[in-house]
């Protein structure tokens, strides 16, 4: 095990993510981590989900160690405004996203091993100015000399990538190009070695339009952008096949062909990949120089304060983190891994 924590930020603090965290530390499945938030409003929060747990205030991420074993750390992370249950303030955006800031300066600093994100309420941060799609792309602005982050969601039956993530489908055709399918799948290789353990990996690809296209008939963009990626791909010595038609790439069999499936946008990836296992997804950011990993599910705000909260996929993900640092440790002996 690592001799370093992670951090789990607040997210939306409206939302649920203090419960599924509260509810992941009392399931004993994972290793170390800690909560960057307001101690009084995560005592209230477990109040009122019924969870008598015991929580200790840290005063610095090394500590996190020494008590995680009895009670919930947490490091004070504190909102300008009260967190009511299922109402979002545009008042406590700010904080939402220093939070984000806290963690990847902790990162960098080598003070955790990773980083797990609770959900956020994009619209809100939105309304108070925040001009990032989602965390994916704000985590990158933070990082380092990152390349192109990518989206990497994680199933025990499924890993899926989308090309384009945080944009509406009207855009897809302007935004979708040889270059970018070719960065994306170059990114999403490196990790399923590095992060994965996968020497080999085996990538499928989707077609954009119905059918793949049906040899031009259905649309072109299979002939005139994915497949001379494709071809740049191979090049590169990545084993890649394609483009399939969409509706026929997530059956058992098909998915036992591959390692990954590239497809084009947000939800021609994430549909297969919530309807086989909605709770035990992860999404994970690959192309960063540190780990991040966050439940693939959103705030839940109607279920905020009921004690209904499903932790199963914030468990999935602290353990995801757990495993790619550990190969990261292994394979790219980075700095931050020491």
């Amino acid at each position: 095990m690592y001799n370093k924590p992670l951090v789990i930020t607040p997210g939306e603090p409206s939302g649920i993510g203090v419960e599924v965290t509260l509810k992941a530390w009392k399931s004993g499945q994972t290793g170390v981590f800690f909560l960057l938030d307001d101690p009084d409003r995560v005592k209230e929060r477990a109040k009122a989900a019924g969870l008598d747990l015991p929580l200790r205030i840290i005063g610095k991420p090394s500590e996190a160690k020494e008590y995680f074993s009895d009670a919930l750390p947490i490091l004070p992370h504190y909102f300008s405004n009260a967190c009511v249950p299922g109402k979002p303030s545009v008042e406590n955006a700010n904080s939402v996203i220093k939070a984000l800031d806290i963690s990847v300066d902790f990162v960098e600093q080598g003070l955790v091993s990773g980083i797990v994100t609770n959900p956020i309420q994009k619209h809100t941060l939105k309304d108070a100015g925040f001009k990032y799609p989602g965390h994916t792309e704000y985590l990158a602005h933070l990082a380092k000399d990152s390349p192109k982050p990518v989206m990497l969601l994680v199933s025990p039956t499924l890993r899926v990538v989308p090309v384009i993530i945080h944009d509406p489908i009207c855009k897809i055709t302007d935004l979708l190009t040889t270059e970018l399918i070719v960065e994306v799948c170059l990114i999403t290789a490196k990790s399923l070695m590095h992060d994965f353990n996968i020497k080999h990996p085996r990538i499928w690809i989707a077609g954009l339009n119905p059918h793949a296209g049906e040899g031009g008939t259905i649309g072109t963009e299979e002939i005139t952008i994915i497949e001379p990626a494709m071809k740049i791909l191979k090049e590169y010595g990545v084993q890649i096949s394609g483009p399939f038609p969409a509706d026929s790439m997530f059956h058992g069999t098909a998915r036992d062909q591959y390692d990954v499936a590239i497809c084009m946008y947000h939800d021609q990836a994430l549909i297969p990949l919530k309807t086989l296992d909605f709770w035990g997804a992860v999404n994970t950011t690959i192309g960063l120089p540190f780990v991040r990993t966050s439940p693939d599910h959103g705030t839940a705000l109607e279920l905020a304060g009921t004690g209904k909260a499903n932790p199963e996929s914030l468990i999935n993900a602290i353990l995801l983190a757990e495993q790619i640092c550990s190969w990261r440790k292994k394979t790219l002996k980075n700095h931050l891994y020491e």
